[in-house]
């Protein structure tokens, strides 16, 4: 069962933009904290919506410290264990801002945290790119039912659910509007 869809939201809505942004802002502060401020710090989004997201948290970074975050984007499409079972998946860009992410503190930033299947793709795709000095996670929801041995250390919020639920994420940037939804 999918974690997260584009569909047009249906279903009870768990989090508004407000929410969202509230989540954002607190993972903003925690991800700054952990590091002892912004210094070498690199935000990675997975694709799709791991990257807006990671671009909001550089931005309430740099609200804060005053200094820009480096981020970027990463594409686990061919990293994925499911290509078999779902071989269309449409591949995007991985884009590393430059110097890369070595010795860098790496977060990557996701937005539904369910197997941890995807988050085991990034990271076999972020050894092929380099040897950061430290990578963290991030994601807005956590809806548990972890296959892997896999956690975040920055959750936006705690949602359990049952495994035949579908937990949505729309966000503006994408959708047009911000919410979660569980259907």
């Amino acid at each position: 069962m999918p974690t997260h869809d584009q569909a047009p939201a249906q279903g009870r809505v768990v989090l508004d933009a407000g929410d969202i942004s509230r989540a954002l802002v607190r993972i903003s502060h925690e991800i700054l904290e952990r590091n002892k401020g912004a210094e070498d710090l690199l935000l990675l989004g997975l694709h799709t919506r791991g990257v807006p997201l990671a671009h909001r948290i550089a931005a309430n970074i740099a609200t804060v410290e005053g200094t820009t975050v480096a981020t970027g984007s990463l594409d686990v499409t061919m990293y994925r264990d499911d290509l078999r079972s779902h071989p269309t998946r449409a591949p995007h860009r991985t884009e590393l801002p430059a110097g890369g992410i070595d010795g860098k503190t790496v977060v990557l930033v996701d937005d539904v945290l369910y197997s941890g299947r995807t988050i085991r793709a990034a990271l076999d795709a972020l050894s092929d790119l380099g040897r950061p000095a430290v990578v963290r996670l991030a994601v807005l929801v956590d809806r548990g039912h972890r296959e892997l041995p896999i956690r975040a250390d920055h959750v936006g919020k705690n949602l359990p659910t049952a495994r035949s639920e579908r937990v949505s994420l729309r966000l503006s940037e994408i959708d047009g509007e911000d919410e979660v939804t569980i259907q």
